[in-house]
């Protein structure tokens, strides 16, 4: 069965948690703080967890930073923390996707099905092949739908390969710019939002509604193939 790890010091969510994810076989490991959080993930290694972050004792970004410190477990915070700045710290600190209370429970069953998926072992492929275009990883190379090669410039390249590398998953401002940038930028996301405009018009059928680059608003961008 898939384990996962809930972690919430509120009786109520995690009975809700618990039924829910139990009904649809998943095996659930229940912690109320940072320490047990951190204790049952060493011991029994569950295969996602759902993280609050107002915890007693270790908040639940250090939760994430200790997770992250030996394991890429997909982690799904589930916090009533709704500002822009919480979200970009957690997602920094290495969560995987953020869920605001209140929530629904289908769209949190929904994320967790999508956060495993995207942790499934797979063989890894340098090629990625949407209905307009095709990126080659390994040879640094786009392509259209008829085969002729799209130019990029480095920096284009450089963000749309960190991009395609986090598929399915939010990459933050910050995570992109120091990637691409270097560790000394962070705060530049007028930097990126050139960039985006000219990967969307290089890439997207209709650069003014994307379909592959989408725009998570105040935190980054996600790739969709």
């Amino acid at each position: 069965m898939t384990a996962v790890l809930v972690v919430d010091d509120e009786a109520p969510i995690q009975r809700a948690l618990s039924a829910n994810l139990k009904v649809r076989d998943y095996d659930v490991l229940l912690a109320s703080t940072g320490e047990q959080a951190l204790q049952l993930a060493a011991s029994h290694h569950p295969d996602v967890v759902i993280l609050d972050l107002g915890l007693p004792g270790i908040d639940g970004i250090e939760v994430v930073r200790g997770l992250r410190g030996w394991t890429s477990v997909p982690i799904i915070i589930l916090s009533a923390r709704g500002s822009e700045a919480d979200k970009v710290i957690a997602l920094d600190a290495g969560a995987d996707d953020y869920v605001s209370k209140p929530f629904g429970m289908a769209e949190l069953i929904a994320r967790l099905g999508a956060a495993l998926r995207r942790a499934a072992p797979s063989a890894e492929s340098p090629l990625v092949v949407t209905d307009d275009f095709g990126i080659d990883l390994a040879a640094r190379r786009v392509s259209g739908r008829d085969g002729r090669p799209i130019r990029l410039t480095p920096t284009e390249w450089g963000v749309l390969e960190v991009l395609v590398r986090n598929a399915g998953r939010l990459v933050t401002h910050r995570h992109l710019l120091r990637e691409v940038w270097g560790p000394a930028y962070g705060e530049e996301s007028n930097y990126l939002r050139v960039h985006m405009a000219n990967l969307r018009r290089k890439l997207e059928p209709n650069p003014a509604q994307p379909r592959y680059l989408l725009t998570e608003p105040g935190m980054g961008y996600r790739f969709t193939a």
